[in-house]
């Protein structure tokens, strides 16, 4: 027989079975190797294979994988996971044992980290209500910034490579934006305008009030305005953007973009479904009043004439499980929030997407995870980054990503790509980085 099974279906056995362990071995074979697969609990079904992948067990004919047994467990437990090295890569769910292929589990590190299996312990919330990068192990092993599971899954297909042929996937970028101040001075309403001007008139904020009447007239672009530059560079670079929009009804100390009701901000809507995809940026307070997202959701399909199935949480507001539970319940199918506000780098260590599996309930779902891994104002407001540095940060990451056949997916707004003081040479810097 051939290395695989003659439809060119790799073999792979286990002695046990359970969802945890066909859910993983789905996202490494099917989805990031793109290999046809079969699992099996025989062993005498692969006694005659020359080679197979066998996990939990090691054979001469096998590239055998070891097994810590996370993907057995019925329940959610906190794991003394044991770091290692495999090929000068850090690992996760090392072993001390020399009769396999790697010296780590593989497939448990795999699910450990796609899962988010950590941020269903207990630990203590920030501010926004949110899990911490500080709890997360890579974070605590200094990984944060490398796609240490897509590394993992390169070096693996390298070594398995040797016995089959794997088609490389290829890397891809997609730009995304977060449309939650629309305007810094247009379309606000009278009295929000009148308050602004009067509290700038009171802090003696000159130039700005100067600025606001230019606008007002017309002589002068709102400084927010950047999106006929975003959509000129669209074409040119032949990206199809993804627009996250807060369509908050009402205006909140974290909600403060233009009401959707307003005309021109259905106009703007209008021109960003029509440049490319539009997406539910839901409200801050929507995690505790899910009626605002179901609100909100449906005027954006209103306006635009589109379903919305896509969706990033303002602040990244992700708490699991129940933030994934609402949004499936009104009919989001996609999400962009995988991770983290306040750190650059992977959340779940892959730039790559991933359905997600819900832990509650031990199941796996068709909802589907999109991570990012770089967000302007994460890099500005809490890396405390200059542009230079942000954008060098941002490359590192990319080639990192090129390396491993990943998927890089960063995060900007109108606001830093406009002709704010705030964020002088970031435009620029932009636009060199999308262009390369």
């Amino acid at each position: 027989m051939a290395a695989v099974d003659t439809d060119n279906t790799i073999v792979v056995f286990a002695a046990n079975s359970g969802t945890r362990f066909n859910y993983i071995i789905d996202w490494i074979f099917r989805q990031r190797l793109g290999l046809n697969y079969r699992i099996t609990h025989d062993e005498q079904d692969v006694a005659a294979l020359p080679f197979f992948i066998a996990y939990g067990r090691s054979f001469p004919n096998a590239f055998s994988i070891p097994d810590a047994y996370l993907l057995w467990e019925k329940k959610i437990t906190p794991h003394n996971i044991a770091i290692g090295e495999w090929n000068i890569i850090p690992t996760l769910y090392a072993t001390s044992g020399h009769n396999y292929s790697i010296p780590f589990d593989i497939f448990s590190a795999a699910f450990f980290l796609i899962s988010r299996y950590e941020e269903y312990y207990d630990f203590k919330a920030d501010k926004h209500n949110r899990y911490p990068a500080s709890e997360s192990i890579i974070y605590k092993q200094g990984w944060l910034r490398r796609p240490i599971l897509d590394e993992w899954i390169e070096l693996f297909r390298k070594e398995l490579s040797a016995h089959i042929d794997i088609p490389i996937q290829d890397f891809s970028f997609r730009p995304t934006y977060d449309i939650d101040i629309a305007f810094s001075y247009l379309h606000k309403g009278r009295t929000r305008t009148v308050g602004a001007f009067f509290r700038d008139l009171l802090k003696l904020k000159f130039s700005q009030i100067g600025e606001r009447i230019s606008v007002a007239q017309g002589k002068k672009q709102d400084p927010y305005d950047s999106y006929e530059t975003l959509s000129q560079w669209h074409k040119q670079y032949n990206y199809t953007p993804l627009f996250f929009i807060l369509a908050s009804l009402q205006t909140t100390d974290f909600d403060k973009n233009i009401r959707p009701t307003n005309p021109h901000m259905q106009t703007l809507i209008k021109h960003m479904s029509d440049e490319g995809e539009i997406g539910i940026h839901p409200s801050y307070h929507s995690d505790k009043h899910p009626e605002y997202r179901r609100k909100e959701k449906a005027i954006l399909e209103e306006i635009s004439d589109r379903a919305i199935t896509k969706s990033r949480q303002h602040y990244i507001k992700l708490c699991m499980p129940q933030t994934y539970h609402g949004l499936i319940a009104d009919g989001i199918a996609d999400d962009y929030s995988m991770g983290y506000g306040t750190h650059l780098g992977f959340r779940a260590g892959t730039g790559c997407t991933f359905t997600w599996y819900d832990l509650k309930k031990e199941e796996a779902t068709s909802f589907r995870v999109h991570p990012f891994c770089f967000m302007d104002t994460t890099a500005m407001y809490e890396e405390k980054m200059n542009a230079q540095q942000a954008f060098a940060t941002l490359s590192e990451m990319k080639k990192l990503l090129q390396q491993c056949n990943s998927q890089l997916i960063t995060i900007f707004h109108n606001f830093s790509l406009g002709t704010d003081p705030a964020w002088k040479e970031w435009k620029e810097a932009y636009a060199n980085f999308i262009r390369r």
